[in-house]
């Protein structure tokens, strides 16, 4: 993760996540709402058919619950 959100560690980001009304997953499924990707971010960007955010939009998204 890049942005406000560098310093968090992947359980803190799912937390945050969840705080945020949402479900973290490793994997891009026909529940799957929304991606966060980055510089690298490879297949699940490539087959992604929703919307896609980059690391800043998400921070903005979840600001309220940091």
């Amino acid at each position: 993760m890049t942005g406000p959100l560098a310093e968090l560690s992947r359980n803190q980001m799912n937390g945050l996540i969840e705080r945020a009304g949402g479900r973290a997953s490793s994997s891009v499924s026909a529940r799957t709402r929304l991606v966060v990707t980055g510089d690298n971010a490879g297949s699940k960007k490539a087959t992604a058919e929703i919307p896609i955010a980059a690391p800043e939009e998400f921070a903005v998204l979840v600001a309220d619950f940091i």
